[in-house]
């Protein structure tokens, strides 16, 4: 699937490592100095992504968050391979899947079973190793109960569920989630988020990148990246980066309050 920049984003073939990676990889994800420009209607750069600067281990769920605008889903996209960058490096483990923010953008087939088997047709998998792949992707999200339930009667967070186990049943090594619980519950909100970190304590070899706007979700995650205005600002332990955010708050609020 190709997203397309507005007004023309600028392309480059940048230098890749092999896609060959053993299982004592370090980092399943790893970008350094990515920058990301687009071309404005008077045909003018302008800078989306600046340097950045990343890097997560393999087998750890980690967040991507900053204010609106900040560049955190534009770099997730690249990420993803679904935009190009501009300039820099940038490694990421295959295969990859991304997960879209609203799941009616990745979940269309009848039944929760048919979506979650509808890539697996490129496999050439026999219908017991397709059905034992499927079991084992809904279960992992705590969906196998809904195996042939009307995607249609789901609610949102089910959805998504969905969206992550039709991932996982292509075996991929890493997740990229993009803003999965912007229009859900709070219920909804907790259960997908409990369906990805169930995952990566299933399997070591699944890695988790999630894009968020909410501070709360940070105490689920073992670290954290913190973008602002395009740039990477902060990169390490969660409850740190929480720690900072919240005492740039306070300082933020006494500023204006004095």
């Amino acid at each position: 699937m190709n997203i397309q920049a507005p007004f023309g984003a600028l392309h480059s073939n940048l230098p890749t490592r092999s896609n060959s990676v053993s299982c004592g990889e370090i980092f399943a994800i790893e970008s350094q100095n990515v920058s990301y420009s687009v071309k404005n209607e008077k045909g003018n750069l302008v800078p989306i992504l600046r340097n950045c600067c990343l890097k997560i281990p393999s087998g750890q769920f980690w967040m991507l968050l900053g204010p609106n605008g900040c560049g955190k889903s534009t770099l997730l996209k690249i990420l993803a391979g679904l935009l190009s960058p501009t300039d820099g490096f940038m490694y990421v483990r295959k295969p990859r899947s991304f997960v879209f923010q609203n799941p009616d953008h990745q979940v269309v087939m009848p039944t929760v079973e048919a979506d979650v088997a509808f890539g697996l047709g490129r496999f050439n998998l026999t219908n017991d190793e397709t059905k034992l792949r499927v079991a084992k992707a809904l279960t992992a999200v705590g969906m196998y109960d809904y195996l042939q339930r009307p995607v249609q009667t789901l609610s949102g967070g089910q959805k998504q569920r969905v969206a992550i186990a039709g991932a996982l049943v292509e075996e991929c090594k890493v997740l990229l989630l993009d803003e999965l619980t912007t229009f859900l519950d709070e219920s909804d909100q907790f259960g997908v988020i409990k369906a990805v970190k169930n995952t990566l304590s299933s399997s070591e070899d699944v890695t988790a990148l999630w894009v968020t706007h909410r501070l709360e979700e940070l105490e689920y995650a073992d670290g954290a990246v913190y973008m602002e205005d395009g740039r990477v600002v902060m990169h390490g332990e969660a409850s740190a980066i929480m720690d900072s955010i919240e005492s740039r708050k306070a300082s933020y609020n006494s500023t204006i309050n004095s």
